[in-house]
């Protein structure tokens, strides 16, 4: 994997960057759509690249349980599989793993059971890291501890200890030259613990960096902080990932504070819920106000739901339960996203990045949520 730095703006922190990947190049910022299990939900993978995405992101933990790395593996790898011919990144599992109801957290890894079977499984950092070298993404991340909110300065300092140990035997595990492994900034919402685990990671030498332990529900304030704290001890001349991000104002204020790759699965989820994204904010359009509104669902997008139905029909596609307004919602929401990314971007080019922002918010909160 190769990171170029194209662009920084002038009054920002913001960065214009390109990842080149076995599988193709990304623009950054970027926002990756989330196919956990392999897939979109509601979305096939013809679908997914006309909105413009360049990465998507699948999850090692689901694809262990089932259909199991094993099978992926002997169908070709994940790309093949899924037949998706772009880059991949895998999450670790550590999110989902810490997330489980019923778990033991140990020193050399997790023992959790299996949310079908009910077996006990255990998964560590090499453990993790194998499932991922088997999977072959593009991109794979190290095995941390995903630190709760609120937490202790005492409990989040053990924490970093362990992700860092942990992050060293994932570096040791990893066999897949043409797969990029970035080590994962933990520490809670506290300043030190964040530029510790920062600073110890980059001695670790890893090709790229992500800011994990957000959007557990510390709001945005605080995420804002997370990512001032961390965000001047990672390299300047490698990739910044920020996990789990998020709304679009949440991205945009990450992208002024320097981070280049999100991902959330927001877009999809809250389309299956009948809320879109739209240049004036979101709209639920199973309000009645919708079942004789003839318009696009945001005129100013370019998506295939855009240019061919209208906000009346999505209406009826959710009263009539069809499965067809997951879809065409998920369509919409995606490519908003990437759509604003891509402004992001442009912007930093021209070194209007606040400028953009601002009016981009102020549109976007103009009409409130609807």
């Amino acid at each position: 994997m190769k990171f170029d730095l194209i662009k920084k703006d002038p009054t920002t922190r913001a960065r214009r960057g390109r990842v080149t990947t076995p599988h193709g190049t990304i623009e950054t910022p970027i926002f990756m759509p989330v196919g956990t299990h392999a897939a979109l939900k509601a979305m096939s993978p013809a679908q997914v690249e006309e909105t413009g995405a360049q990465i998507i992101l699948s999850n090692t933990y689901h694809l262990h349980l089932r259909p199991g790395e094993g099978l992926i593996s002997k169908a070709g790898g994940l790309h093949k599989f899924m037949s998706w011919d772009k880059p991949i990144l895998t999450d670790s599992g550590g999110f989902q793993v810490f997330s489980l109801p019923k778990k033991k957290i140990a020193e050399d890894g997790v023992y959790f059971r299996h949310e079908i079977s009910g077996q006990e499984i255990f998964l560590g950092p090499a453990e993790a890291t194998r499932i991922q070298n088997e999977l072959g993404a593009d991109i794979a991340m190290a095995f941390d501890e995903c630190i709760p909110y609120p937490s202790t300065h005492a409990y989040a300092a053990q924490s970093i200890k362990k992700t860092l140990r942990w992050a060293e035997i994932c570096m040791k595990s990893h066999a897949r030259p043409d797969q990029a492994l970035f080590g994962i900034v933990q520490g809670s919402t506290f300043e030190d613990l964040r530029r510790d685990c920062a600073k110890a990671l980059v001695d670790m030498d890893f090709p790229g960096y992500a800011v994990g332990g957000v959007s557990v529900g510390e709001g945005l304030e605080l995420l804002k902080k997370v990512v001032d704290y961390t965000e001047p001890f990672l390299p300047e001349n490698k990739p910044r990932y920020l996990m789990g991000v998020g709304l679009p104002e949440d991205i945009l204020e990450s992208i002024e504070r320097g981070m280049d790759m999100f991902d959330c699965v927001i877009p999809t989820r809250y389309a299956r819920s009948a809320t879109l994204f739209t240049s004036h904010g979101r709209l639920r359009l199973t309000h009645r106000r919708y079942r004789r509104d003839f318009f696009p669902v945001d005129p100013a997008c370019d998506c295939y739901c855009c240019r061919n139905f209208s906000r009346a029909y999505l209406h009826h596609l959710y009263n009539a339960n069809e499965i067809l307004s997951a879809t065409l919602a998920a369509i919409h929401n995606v490519r908003f996203y990437l759509n604003m990314v891509a402004g992001a971007r442009d912007a930093i080019e021209q070194g209007t990045f606040a400028e953009f922002k601002r009016e981009f918010l102020a549109e976007y909160n103009s009409q409130g949520k609807s």
